[in-house]
């Protein structure tokens, strides 16, 4: 039986790697609309310097950020997952994962969205 991960199953590790790292990594930040760009930048740069990784696009929900602060006496809040939509892409060998994180009942989740393995010069989903 062989037991070797697949190029796809290798890609998906990869992009788990790097969706743990994003969040773990500034989870807590002190986050604000005026740092909202910075951290996005931040947080983008980081991740895309990881082995594998061709693409990161994060975004601050401003919307969600305002209306956690109109509630409150301070002017920032911390990041958490709620304030984020992300996805990262990543290549393996000849495998493209696009992965996301989203909001689904108050969590955010991390999931692949698609697996596409180059077969000769054409790519298959």
């Amino acid at each position: 039986m062989d037991t070797a991960p697949t190029d796809a199953e290798a890609a998906c590790f990869e992009a788990g790697i790097k969706f743990g790292t994003l969040y773990h990594q500034f989870a807590g930040t002190p986050l604000s609309p005026a740092s909202a760009d910075s951290i996005e930048t931040a947080m983008e740069e980081a991740i895309e310097n990881q082995p594998h990784c061709t693409d990161v696009s994060v975004a601050v929900q401003l919307d969600v950020l305002e209306a956690e602060l109109a509630d409150s006496s301070a002017t920032y809040t911390e990041l958490t997952g709620r304030f984020l939509e992300v996805e990262i892409i990543v290549e393996y060998e000849d495998c493209e994962v696009v992965t996301e994180m989203a909001m689904e009942d108050g969590y955010p989740l991390m999931q692949v969205v698609s697996v596409r393995e180059e077969r000769g010069s054409e790519r298959t989903e």
